[in-house]
């Protein structure tokens, strides 16, 4: 693959978060870039100071496009122009768009997490779903699954109280599925796991530095499940290792994190991506 040139009129795309040491997003987007001929570069920052980053991104008309990972999907919204407002009412956003100066968010989590469910093959019509976390990845994957999908019974748990709240009251306001919150602890963990049909760990626990630790014991993994972990670095977590060894279809978090980038590249450059390059490089990557 040759490489392309840089010059005055080369677009810039970032992913921002911290930390973003692990992210593939830039082997995956400049293999994308590289394969059509694009006049596109990205790059990877870690970020603290959201509102400065924004305000750069803003200032920079060759700043094109953004993704936002983890910890700034919902700070991010705070100092943008627009915002679709599906995502304004999930509260939640991964992508931004520098039009001329005017910074436009919206969100493919959670188009990209319900694609990965689907044609990995989960039921979801009629099911009773389990969501461990409550951030901003999570917000978008639950507002998809309760406005696309007939669930039987949305489950969340989570340490923090006070987004754990939040979230199911948005839910509740804002979709018409059956949801019940609770924090995180064994007792509640062992009740929604006795139920559950689908379980979705949205939660940074599995990657980097806890690639060895899963928030679900395997002892409480019932036949017929489908475990789904939205974190993709390594590409099998602990827990998706111990719902393989209990038999249980297995969803991994690539899946997602490829639908969301195909998005976000259409959203980036108007062109079609090139699913196929992308997914390759990244499970190069993932499995060298």
């Amino acid at each position: 693959m040759q490489s392309r040139a840089i010059s005055t009129t080369t677009q810039l795309c970032a992913v921002i978060g911290n930390p973003v040491g692990h992210s593939l997003s830039p082997a995956l987007h400049n293999a994308a870039f590289d394969a059509l001929g694009l006049d596109f570069v990205y790059l990877a920052f870690q970020v603290e100071d959201v509102q400065s980053a924004l305000a750069g991104m803003r200032a920079l008309r060759n700043f094109r496009g953004m993704s936002v990972t983890i910890p700034h999907k919902i700070e991010a919204m705070r100092y943008l122009d627009e915002i679709a407002e599906v995502d304004r009412s999930i509260g939640s956003i991964n992508t931004i768009i520098n039009d001329n100066g005017r910074l436009i968010g919206l969100g493919t989590d959670g188009p990209g997490a319900l694609k990965a469910l689907v044609d990995g093959g989960a039921e979801l019509d009629g099911r009773n779903v389990l969501m461990l976390g409550c951030g901003g990845a999570a917000r978008a994957i639950a507002f998809t699954l309760a406005r696309n999908a007939r669930l039987a019974k949305l489950t969340l748990l989570d340490i923090n109280e006070a987004m754990l709240h939040g979230l199911a009251v948005d839910l509740k306001a804002g979709t018409t599925a059956r949801i019940e919150a609770e924090a995180l602890t064994d007792g509640s963990l062992g009740r929604a796991m006795g139920t559950a049909d689908v379980i979705i760990n949205c939660t940074p626990i599995g990657m980097h530095p806890k690639e060895d630790a899963s928030l679900v014991p395997a002892s409480l993994f019932r036949p017929g499940q489908v475990v789904f972990d939205i974190v993709y670095t390594p590409l099998e977590t602990r827990l998706l290792a111990d719902a393989r060894a209990a038999g249980l279809r297995v969803i991994s978090g690539v899946e997602m994190f490829i639908n969301q980038a195909v998005l976000q590249f259409r959203e980036f450059t108007g062109v079609d991506a090139p699913v196929e390059v992308m997914r390759r490089v990244v499970m190069e990557r993932l499995k060298s």
